[in-house]
């Protein structure tokens, strides 16, 4: 049977009126990129100090961080995202858990907060082996110049990291961006929720999830590019 094409479905009202599919769409797309850019902020962060004690010359914060590194990374997205929306509450004081459990907004908190956390276990490591990476007469030379362990990684062996391991970050630019997708499971309406829903309401799937598929296609792109534009400023600064 003939597949029934109609792209005119972008602008039909929605169910509820306030809007059209294509504005349902762009609202998801708005939620993916809010999602992604919080998260991907905690995960560099985060993974920055991860990274940074994996190489400390101290046993029990390298302990600690490897501790961590293994238990985010190991786990699940998915279920990772399971246990801070539907276990967390239930862990907490009676009246914290049900604030928890009544906000409005706790499926777009627990995304980025999830997601930042399960991302920084990656970026973490990449830190790690960018420090790594550069020659010890680097730190050598810095603390021969009078400065401190924390500023010689401040100044020197995180910058230089960042440098050397950007490539590799922009590939978990692009997956954080992806990965917000399997925050539909606690009821996010991002990208791929808004056009599940929409092909439910429509019957029309190709359609929506062509248009989902170009979307994600374009915010990929400009990450791709943001990127790129750094990576010829730091090299033409280097």
């Amino acid at each position: 049977m003939d597949y029934d094409w109609r792209w005119s479905v972008f602008l039909q009202p929605t169910l509820s009126g306030a809007m059209n599919y294509a504005e349902l769409l762009l609202r998801g797309a708005w939620m993916t990129v809010s999602t992604a850019v919080l998260a991907w902020g905690i995960a560099l962060g985060l993974g920055t100090i991860i990274g940074v004690l994996r190489t400390v010359p101290n046993r029990a914060l390298g302990a600690i961080a490897r501790a961590y590194v293994e238990i985010f990374r190991n786990i699940p997205l998915l279920l990772q995202l399971f246990l801070w929306y539907f276990v967390l509450p239930e862990l907490l004081p009676e009246r914290a858990g049900n604030w928890l459990k009544t906000l409005s907004y706790a499926s777009f908190c627990v995304a980025f907060i999830g997601l930042g956390f399960y991302t920084a276990s990656r970026v973490a490591e990449q830190i790690r082996a960018g420090i790594q990476a550069q020659a010890r007469g680097q730190t050598n030379a810095a603390l021969a110049l009078g400065m401190t362990l924390p500023q010689v990684y401040r100044h020197v062996l995180v910058p230089r990291a960042y440098v050397t391991m950007l490539p590799t970050l922009t590939s978990e630019g692009l997956a954080i961006m992806k990965n917000t997708s399997v925050a539909l499971t606690i009821g996010l309406a991002e990208l791929t929720a808004q056009a599940r829903a929409m092909q439910e309401y429509t019957f029309q799937v190709f359609e929506a999830f062509t248009a989902a598929t170009l979307m994600y296609f374009a915010l990929n792109v400009v990450v791709v590019q943001f990127s790129r534009l750094i990576e010829r400023r730091t090299a033409h600064r280097a």
